[in-house]
């Protein structure tokens, strides 16, 4: 099997994305079901229904959102409250739907999550008894339906400006996954530290043979839903970009440059735990790495 193709997007991006395909939501009415219901989002809302009486089939459609932003969160109350304002009216434009997911913050995220206005309104997920942002993330995928997954932190330093260029280049430029970058031509990062950009540097040079892109510690991209099927996904830790794109091999797979900002409030998660994670995470990408490629010689 050959590399997935890797692109660059162009220094110069746009201020506005294109607006998706399918994003204006066809005329539905309800239906009521419980062993399906969930299938029947994933394939685009529709289910038939037999009227045995009558003899005649009826479809019943329920709208799917072309755009599903997850947004992972832990004590983001405030940050939260500033981004929101910002995000909604892009989602929307987008015919896109958030959804919250809370490590029942003890700051009160979640209550916070379920006031905001939309549209969209966001969906708010709270867990209890499991934390991390990974596992937080595959969580809302689920819970979702858009054709388009977009992850991205809820601490303000990914600019919600950026998810229309994102969205475009899965969805009219051909590609299968879109990553915001701060090291590519036209990306910068005013909010890292000297401290986190060496440590950024070094976690790079750790995955560098595991993928191509530049910015592989990124964690705001968007992704063809259907791209996530093709190999079960358990990261751990925080790089779920990562995880991506070593298992599911989206190709082509393009990076935008972004402006990594300085978070809105709050205080950064990042510390000696995570960072023992994301080794724990490289060791388990490279033993499945060699373990698909025996599998692919034995086939020979």
């Amino acid at each position: 099997m050959g590399a997935p193709r890797h692109e660059t997007a162009p220094a110069r991006r746009p201020t506005r994305g294109p607006r998706s395909e399918g994003a204006a939501a066809e005329p539905t009415r309800p239906f009521k079901s419980f062993g399906g219901a969930a299938r029947a989002r994933r394939s685009g809302g529709r289910r038939a229904k037999r009227d045995v009486a009558g003899g005649r089939s009826y479809t019943f459609v329920a709208s799917r959102p072309a755009v599903s932003v997850i947004l992972p969160t832990y004590n983001e109350r405030e940050a939260l409250a500033q981004l929101y304002p910002r995000l909604a009216p892009i989602v929307a434009a987008l015919g896109g739907e958030v959804t919250v997911v809370d490590d029942a913050s003890p700051d009160g995220t979640a209550e916070l999550a379920r006031g905001l206005s939309g549209p969209p309104v966001p969906q708010v997920l709270e867990r209890h008894g499991e934390r991390g942002l990974a596992s937080a993330v595959l969580a809302g995928i689920a819970r979702t339906s858009g054709a388009v997954v977009v992850v991205m932190d809820a601490d303000g330093s990914h600019p919600p400006e950026d998810v229309p260029a994102l969205v475009a280049a899965v969805t009219s430029g051909g590609s299968e996954f879109a990553l915001g970058s701060r090291w590519v031509a036209g990306g910068t990062a005013p909010g890292l530290t000297p401290l986190r950009r060496l440590v950024s540097w070094g976690a790079r040079l750790l995955a560098r043979p595991l993928s191509d892109v530049r910015d592989p510690m990124s964690g705001f991209f968007a992704v063809r839903r259907s791209v996530l099927d093709r190999a079960p996904l358990a990261p751990v830790g925080y790089k779920i970009a990562l995880e991506v794109l070593v298992k599911c091999r989206p190709s082509p797979h393009l990076e935008v440059p972004i402006t990594f900002r300085p978070r809105l409030a709050g205080h950064s998660k990042l510390g000696g735990r995570e960072s023992a994670n994301y080794l724990r995470h490289l060791a388990r990408l490279y033993l499945w790495r060699l373990a698909a490629a025996r599998r692919a010689s034995s086939t020979r």
